[in-house]
């Protein structure tokens, strides 16, 4: 190793120290300060992201990784320093743009926008949180402009979120999708229901905190390199491979809802935890391409956790932990857990509908950023199109624009993510059963964890080294289709529901 590399490995570790306290300082807002603290840590958070900012655009870092790019020293690394010397040239050119001041305020702005979200959202109070959101939003057009100059402000978002990916792809994936998937909806809902008034109960939180637990264990989380605690809005947290953090959010009216968290939330945090741990605190580790991650945790949460197999080996256990489950048999909460129809709440919609969850936030980040939508008017036009796609409108705004942390913290562009994770996951359905079996035997045998290291192994080590579209050409050969994952809704809820 020559004196810049060995150089170089020392200012990665002290980046990836004041990285490891921007961390624990988030967690930390998020599970477990006092409402008073969190003015307290909004200044502690922009320090430590100001000078995390600064020593990832200093002139020191940017002599270093000009020296480690000339071919007499690019040669002597190894394939993965060669891939973090590449993609930290790629982002230090981009973030050495934005000024200093100007980045210290931007993490001021979307803390506490962040901060009042929680407080507008809890208090049906749309009218105190859109000053914040209007800053945001002119926040993000600000940083586009200096990280992305030469595109369009949205296609810049998205590609932010999802490599490669653009808003001409997008669209017609989503088409394909509105397409095919509002007939088979409408066709649901003349169908009978199931009946769910078995499942009006009160359900013991520290019993669901149980449930969960057992979930992440049978899924494949290991507690040893993970913890749990819980937030206003379930999320994934990485230090590195060796400490992956999930939360929850527990209603004593509805334990179904935080089951399925748990196995969405453990899917993410699964992909952090068979990251190639030689990829720690690297522009290689922690996966940065959205869709694929959400890929990964709707996998789990939608394709295996919704199927009535994956139930069979441990359903007898849901009854221990949660007695009234003893009383409803595997055949209802297979109906339960798959019951199409319109609600308010995303991360509570089955996976039919969900998908237009995504379509509606979508098509407002478009109106955002290109039509110039202002926000006063967004409720509005959140409402005219939960209308317009679901048949429903809310009746507050905490059920309705409020319910998302997402643009709170100036993540415009990564809900288009989370329909293309789904998109994938028929691709990737379809590459398991051709390698592995049928998925329907392997849940059924309790053989859930060789479908994790399945995935470990095809896309989990390899973290942020291979973009989207070569995820999805390694692991299924070919480019991103719809095609799979219609053709699995179809059949699905064409058998639940006798259509």
């Amino acid at each position: 190793m020559s004196a810049l590399s060995e150089k170089f490995n020392e200012y990665l570790k002290k980046m990836q120290y004041y990285e490891h306290a921007n961390t624990l300082i988030y967690w930390d807002m998020k599970t477990g300060a006092p409402k008073r603290g969190l003015e307290a840590l909004e200044d502690v958070t922009a320090y430590f992201s100001t000078e995390s900012f600064a020593l990832s655009t200093s002139d020191e870092l940017g002599q270093m990784l000009s020296g480690l790019s000339q071919p007499e020293e690019f040669e002597q690394l190894d394939d993965t320093m060669k891939f973090i010397v590449t993609k930290m040239k790629e982002d230090y050119d981009r973030d050495k743009r934005i000024p200093a001041d100007f980045y210290e305020e931007y993490v001021r702005t979307v803390t506490a926008s962040e901060n009042a979200w929680v407080d507008a959202k809890q208090n049906n109070d749309f009218a105190s949180f859109a000053p914040h959101l209007e800053k945001v939003i002119t926040a993000t057009r600000k940083m586009t402009s200096y990280t992305d100059p030469d595109k369009e402000v949205y296609e810049a978002l998205l590609d932010e979120y999802e490599k490669g990916m653009d808003s001409a792809t997008i669209d017609k994936l989503f088409d394909r999708m509105k397409e095919e998937l509002i007939p088979l909806v409408k066709k649901i809902s003349e169908a009978e229901k199931p009946d769910d008034s078995a499942f009006k109960s009160y359900y013991d939180p520290d019993a669901q905190r149980k449930v969960q637990k057992m979930l992440l264990e049978y899924i494949g989380f290991d507690f040893a390199r993970g913890n749990v605690a819980e937030s206003e809005h379930p999320f994934t947290l990485n230090f590195s491979s060796k400490d992956v953090r999930v939360t929850n959010h527990y209603k004593e009216d509805d334990a179904i809802d935080a089951m399925f968290t748990a196995i969405h939330e453990g899917g993410h945090a699964i992909f952090e935890q068979n990251v190639n741990p030689e990829y720690d605190g690297t522009v290689a580790g922690s996966c940065r391409y959205m869709g694929v991650h959400e890929s990964q945790s709707r996998f789990y949460e939608n394709i295996l956790g919704r199927n009535r197999n994956f139930w069979v080996p441990i359903y007898g256990k849901l009854g221990e932990l949660l007695p009234q489950f003893k009383q409803i048999s595997l055949d209802d909460f297979e109906r339960q857990i798959n019951n199409v129809r319109s609600s308010f709440i995303r991360c509570s919609a089955d996976e039919l509908t969900y998908c237009f969850h995504i379509i509606i936030r979508y098509e407002i980040e478009k109106a955002i950023f290109r039509d110039n939508v202002p926000v006063s008017e967004l409720p509005k036009l959140w409402n005219s199109k939960m209308e317009e796609y679901l048949g429903i409108t809310p009746d507050s705004d905490t059920d309705g624009i409020l319910q998302d942390t997402h643009w709170a913290d100036g993540s415009f562009g990564y809900f288009p993510s989370y329909l293309l994770g789904t998109i994938y996951d028929g691709m990737y359905l379809e590459a398991v059963e051709k390698e592995l079996g049928p998925v329907d035997r392997l849940l059924a045998d309790g053989k859930i964890k060789d479908i994790t290291k399945w995935l470990n192994e095809k896309i989990h080590r390899y973290g942020s080294t291979r973009t989207p579209a070569e995820v999805i050409r390694n692991v299924c050969g070919r480019e991103v289709s719809a095609e799979p994952i219609i053709k699995f809704f179809k059949e699905k809820y064409s058998r639940l529901y006798n259509l």
